[in-house]
């Protein structure tokens, strides 16, 4: 063994400790390696930051990208309200129906890309169901790994053992030639990951704090904001016709507040916010706040009819409209003023619904009612304006509605982004673009259509998933280029040579699952199935069960976060310690092992 060598070793097994122990983060310990491997000598300084420019890396921002374009227009959430409704709120049920699905999507397109773009999918249910992400996103990743094993296109390293064939003479594999196995593996690995794996993923609750905010309706309930919520009609014979929201005064008149509009009582017409000088029609349909006699007298009054306010109406108000508590500091130009004389709709376009001083609610007077200092405010209006109160001087912020942070800025552009996402895995499926190609056309056109702006996609980019990929693929040079890949391999053929087809297989498989660990799955095919292939021709017996061994086991990248970037992508929202992978991952290694050496001799005779 050479110094070389000894080196390349040892900086592996050190990257493996500190991983392990957890103590410096994963992408500082990767940017370690590649110094490491610069100064060593045994990488240029070129190749030790190539990593950067590597095509996976490119993939994988691009991908984030494209995430960032279902998320910010809502693709996303209502593909989680989809998925929440045939689920329900069952986790057990969930997983049942999330993990085959996002096999199958793994069998014809990238692995990668399919985790990537259901991340937010999954966070999305996550947060609304109460569920813990860490639950959900382990189990997604490593199911879409199992994948990968279905077709012949599922994952590089199935195209790599068939063209390995192909070129050595032999039959290839053909594009479903993987699927009994794979399937096989598929059916026990969901059994494992829903009621076994549940077990040992973390049992706290990994959420980000943002995500431990209360959401809408318990805000809702906290106010009995819906209690005091009412659609008002305008009839023919109503005073309220052809005024604006100014000149009715409603809110002076009766302390009746209208948050929204639809005109003409048109189903498909969206509910508006309105403004002092917006104009009211018959047949209008107005969403207004106030208490039962206020509203009472307002009808019979103004001729106005009170129409039922449907639970799914409630539901689909809450896309639009939010909430928010905001404190007043005592440098606040709104100190000493009133609700009216503060023009709150003018000023933010919001509406205050509701006033507490000294944690104790107010029953304030929208004309005369002085705002002092300390006092809290509950508004209400579009999500953009809660948005932007986050700038504004004159309000503290206290807290808004989790939904928040999922709300579509860009909703009206959910169309496009479902079109480019399909026609991004159109182009994967069918190879007419490469995957890179296929992945960076997806997201320029998510950016040049409006889906996601140009601060938004940067802001989408996982620096720390990026680096840490980044930094470990030149530790997989540094292996080949040292002999050190190479030295292992040939001390498999020597201790297992002569020891039967089976026990040989089970060699290739440890050796391949191993490597797969910590160098891409797609190297470590490239440099374990010359090897596979010339021993079984050595041996004299049939290839394609020692092939199909070194397939499988390369997709088998379950026990590090670095052994696949589907695992690297779930790594930062699921808040998973190195550990984590290794407790979920080393039994589901295991599994497919004893599946693989049990049916791979059935169906791919050793003679």
């Amino acid at each position: 063994m050479t110094g070389e060598m000894l080196f390349v070793f040892a900086l592996l097994l050190t990257t493996i400790l500190l991983f392990v122990q957890d103590r410096i983060r994963m992408d500082v310990i990767a940017l370690m390696v590649v110094v490491a491997l610069a100064v060593s000598g045994i990488i240029s300084p070129v190749q030790a930051v190539s990593g950067f420019g590597e095509s996976i890396v490119i993939m994988i921002a691009g991908l984030f990208i494209v995430g960032e374009g279902l998320f910010r227009t809502g693709v996303a959430a209502a593909a989680g309200n989809w998925l929440l409704r045939v689920g329900g709120s069952s986790e057990t049920r969930l997983l049942l129906f999330l993990l085959p699905t996002v096999a199958l999507l793994s069998a014809f397109m990238s692995s990668t890309g399919a985790v990537a773009l259901l991340i937010p999918v999954v966070l999305s249910m996550a947060r609304k169901s109460g569920m813990q992400p860490s639950r959900l996103l382990m189990p997604l990743a490593f199911a879409s790994l199992i994948g990968g094993m279905l077709t012949l296109i599922g994952t590089p390293p199935n195209i790599i053992v068939s063209g390995q064939m192909r070129a050595a003479g032999f039959e290839p594999f053909n594009f479903f030639d993987f699927t009994p196995i794979g399937a096989v593996i598929l059916f026990v690995g969901t059994i494992y990951l829903v009621f076994i794996a549940r077990h040992l993923l973390p049992a706290s609750d990994v959420r980000d704090p943002e995500h431990s905010h209360p959401g809408l309706k318990e805000f809702a309930e906290r106010y009995g904001l819906s209690d005091h919520l009412y659609k008002l009609k305008i009839r023919a014979d109503s005073e309220l016709a052809g005024k604006t929201l100014s000149e009715a005064a409603l809110r002076t008149e009766y302390e009746v507040t209208v948050i929204a509009m639809q005109h003409l009582n048109r189903l498909i017409s969206p509910l508006k916010p309105v403004m002092i000088n917006t104009r009211m029609q018959v047949q209008d349909t107005l969403l207004v706040y106030g208490d039962r006699e206020s509203i009472d007298r307002l009808c019979d009054e103004m001729e106005l009819s009170i129409l039922g306010f449907p639970e799914q109406e409630i539901e689909q108000l809450y896309k639009q409209f939010g909430l928010a508590e905001v404190m007043l500091p005592p440098d606040s130009p709104l100190t000493g003023r009133s609700i009216k004389e503060g023009s709150f709709r003018e000023r933010f376009g919001l509406n205050v619904i509701g006033v507490r001083r000294h944690r104790e609610s107010l029953k304030a007077s929208f004309a005369s009612t002085a705002l002092e200092a300390g006092d809290t405010l509950l508004l209400a209006g579009r999500w953009e304006d809660i948005q932007a109160l986050e700038s504004r001087r004159e309000l503290v912020v206290l807290e808004t509605p989790s939904e928040m942070t999922e709300i579509p800025a860009h909703a009206e552009k959910a169309p496009i982004a479902i079109g480019i996402m399909l026609l991004m895995l159109v182009l994967m499926t069918t190879g007419l673009l490469p995957n890179l190609t296929a992945i960076m056309v997806a997201a320029l056109a998510m950016i040049l259509t409006g889906c996601v702006t140009m601060n938004e996609a940067y802001r989408s980019l996982n620096g720390s998933s990026l680096i840490l990929i980044a930094g470990m693929l030149p530790l997989a040079l540094a292996m080949e280029t040292s002999g050190a890949l190479m030295y292992l391999v040939d001390h498999l053929i020597a201790n297992y040579g002569d020891s039967g087809p089976l026990l040989l297989c089970a060699g290739l498989f440890i050796l391949t699952s191993f490597l797969s660990q910590f160098i891409s799955n797609t190297a470590t095919t490239v440099l374990v199935a010359p090897i596979a292939l010339a021993t079984a021709q050595g041996i004299g017996l049939n290839p394609e069960p020692f092939m199909m061994t070194v397939a499988i086991a390369a997709s088998t990248a379950f026990a590090t976060p670095i052994a696949s970037p589907v695992n690297t992508l779930v790594l930062a929202p699921g808040n998973y310690r190195f550990s984590d992978f290794a407790k979920v991952g080393l039994p589901l290694q295991f599994i497919i092992l004893a599946i693989t050496l049990v049916l791979t001799p059935l169906l791919f005779p050793f003679n």
